[in-house]
């Protein structure tokens, strides 16, 4: 009987750790791949590598009407023991969101301080499909973005 109380000791205890263990990349590798969302007027899409050395480098790009309109390059990298999202976007100052709430079907990186976006969310659909979101305020009004992404064919 008191073999079996420490036994469960030790398994609570270890269950405690485990829950507090920082987020890995590797939980994020559902985002690998080339995604893409196309419209009328052109096709906006994102490709990201596979997660490797608590890495994953990313870049997208929307063309408008036969033209590059914007382009970025994108990183998710464990920084102190916690994952951030890294963009460089065309013509702009590199902004980093850290991570805020990770589940299996969903990552939410956070920056109060940026200007639009404060929030980068990536969301995995039941169908496989991935849905990007951007959010926060700009000129005083909350505003969000989606971009319902496929898998590029």
């Amino acid at each position: 009987m008191l073999r079996q109380l420490l036994v469960a000791s030790i398994l609570a205890s270890t269950t405690g750790l485990a829950a507090q263990t920082p987020a890995s990349i590797d939980r994020l590798a559902w985002l690998g791949g080339c995604w893409a969302q196309t419209r009328p007027d052109g096709l906006t899409e994102e490709h990201w590598m596979k997660p490797a050395g608590g890495t994953m480098l990313g870049m997208g790009r929307s063309v408008r009407n036969g033209r590059t309109a914007e382009y970025e390059f994108l990183q998710i990298r464990e920084v102190s023991g916690a994952l951030a999202y890294v963009a460089k976007p065309s013509g702009q100052a590199e902004a980093t969101f850290p991570v805020k709430t990770l589940t299996d079907s969903e990552v939410v990186f956070e920056n109060p301080a940026h200007d639009f976006p404060q929030r980068v969310i990536y969301r995995r659909n039941p169908d496989g499909s991935v849905t990007a979101r951007v959010e926060g305020t700009r000129n005083g009004q909350l505003r969000g973005i989606d971009y319902p992404y496929q898998r590029c064919q």
